[in-house]
């Protein structure tokens, strides 16, 4: 049977102590992902590209389906959504899917970690507006990311929603896929219907929930194993850590043929996090100690040192302009060292006037008035320029059409560093090819990323750090000044549990 279902969505992983909130524009301008599309335009702007959206898309298309393509829209994350962005957006979807008639079903492809200026929960929120539309009886299905903080709201409102279950987060698009089966399951056999969910009492940092090692990579397996034994469709989110509200943090859910059998694998799934508790962390290193470190093995390893600089993640919240790291692999001599991306529109444009080949005296960094950092002052050789237009061939970014602005890689004091104009995460090898470098042949290489990079560039390195630079996405929970948690909640793993702000 041909069914009519429409799609849409709405991305944004919100850090509530980074310094830049999305504004309409950071949904509208094209960067990693495509700007915000509307109608028609939606299935051609996401066609190819590892999302969720694409990859339900792609499943119900081949099943004979029609599709009904409302808003989708993604901003790089960042501080909170401003109310002009959310309501502008929200209410073109509402919009449009109230013109609607003789739906099936509608699928969203959501984030989960969304705040606003007015919403703790923007996703709760949507969904809630949503049903105010299709009312009750119309199945909804939502994705969701990894590192959604799922609320009661979302549980309560979605008929199923369907996590990601890799970090870095190369099943995108697969998860769209399982949202279909869970859809065409739902609308078959109605045994999905009941639903559990369960909050763990422990924040996990973004370093430590990476699925390509222990524990994240056991416990994802051991979900599938539980899947199989219960006949529930099983989810496990870790959360959002540095977002400041009541329900930030992970969540098991489960949905299945009876109450009893959801919460009994609900439980289970919970169990197996909570036994993991004191493996969630990992060593970090400080940024002189991190060089020091790699000048010493990479000779040995043959294959580059990758530094994850995790606390200016700009797929964290971060804007990708502090040169802490940077700094400290000059310092350090870290000859034919690369370093990137650092987001400087303004040093990227002075580089493009200077030309290839030629030296300026540059201030590097610090735009957005983060406490104690200051422009890194120094003269560079400006390499090579380019256009920041290439397409991604690594796992996690396949198929995303980059549109960074003008880049530049400048030479300081032998290390190479890689500028672009618009903010993105370093999770993909083109970005440094795109100026003639290639990764692997570079005994260090120094990514603004937590984890995303690991899916390109774990395969060419002879190991991986993370380093704690200055940076607004602190590793240790306990820098971070919350005030909305929910009680009993540990901010790290085996840490003491949050007696609220001071």
């Amino acid at each position: 049977m041909s069914l009519t279902i429409a799609i849409g969505g709405l991305h944004h992983e919100t850090n509530t102590f980074a310094p830049t909130k999305a504004g309409l524009s950071a949904f509208t301008t094209p960067g990693g992902w495509p700007a915000l599309c509307r109608g028609e335009g939606l299935l051609p702007a996401i066609a190819g590209i590892n999302l969720p959206i694409t990859g339900f898309a792609d499943a119900a298309r081949a099943a004979g389906h029609h599709l009904k393509p409302l808003v989708w829209a993604n901003a790089s994350p960042s501080n909170v959504v401003t109310e002009e962005a959310y309501e502008t957006i929200v209410g073109q979807l509402l919009e449009d899917l109230a013109k609607l008639k003789g739906l099936d079903a509608l699928y969203l492809d959501l984030h989960g970690a969304m705040v606003t200026e007015h919403l703790e929960d923007g996703e709760g929120e949507l969904l809630r507006r949503v049903r105010g539309v299709v009312g009750e009886g119309l199945p909804v299905i939502a994705s969701l990311d990894l590192h959604a903080n799922v609320t009661p709201q979302m549980v309560e409102l979605a008929d199923g929603l369907v996590v990601f279950r890799t970090y870095p987060h190369v099943d995108m698009a697969e998860t769209g896929r399982r949202a279909f089966d869970f859809l065409g399951r739902f609308l078959r056999q109605g045994d999905l219907g009941t639903k559990a969910w369960r909050q763990i009492p422990f924040l996990i940092p973004l370093t430590a929930g990476c699925t390509m090692v222990e524990p994240a990579e056991g416990l994802y397996r051991r979900m599938a194993e539980l899947e199989g034994e219960s006949g529930c469709a099983l989810s496990f989110a870790c959360g959002f850590s540095p977002a400041d509200i009541f329900h930030a943090g992970p969540a098991a859910i489960a949905y299945g043929p009876s109450r009893a059998a959801a919460e009994a694998a609900v439980e289970a799934l919970a169990a197996e996090a909570e036994a993991r508790e004191p493996a969630f962390g990992s060593r970090i290193f400080a940024p002189h100690e991190a060089v020091a470190y790699a000048l010493e093995r990479a000779p040995a390893l043959g294959r580059p040192i990758v530094m994850a600089d995790t606390q200016d993640n700009p797929g964290a919240g971060g804007d990708g302009d502090t040169t802490g790291l940077l700094q400290a692999l000059v310092r350090g001599g870290a000859r034919n060292a690369i370093f990137g991306l650092l987001i400087d529109p303004a040093s990227a444009r002075l580089a493009h006037e200077t030309g290839e080949g030629s030296r300026a005296r540059f201030r590097l960094g610090a735009l957005t008035g983060q406490p104690g950092q200051e422009p890194y002052e120094v003269e560079a050789l400006v390499r090579r320029l380019g256009d920041g237009r290439f397409t991604c061939t690594g796992p996690f970014y396949e198929g995303a059409r980059m549109e960074l602005g003008p880049m530049a890689l400048l030479e300081i004091e032998g290390v190479l560093a890689v500028l672009a104009s618009k903010k993105v995460q370093a999770a993909d090898q083109e970005m440094f090819r795109c100026l003639g470098v290639e990764p692997a042949r570079h005994p260090i290489v120094a990514v603004k990323s937590s984890v995303h990079f690991r899916a390109h560039f774990q395969p060419i390195a002879g190991e991986v750090i993370v380093v704690a630079a200055p940076g607004p996405n602190p590793v240790d929970h306990r820098l971070l000044a919350y005030r909305r948690l929910r009680p009993g909640i540990r901010l790290m793993p085996g840490g003491p549990v949050w007696q609220g702000s001071a």
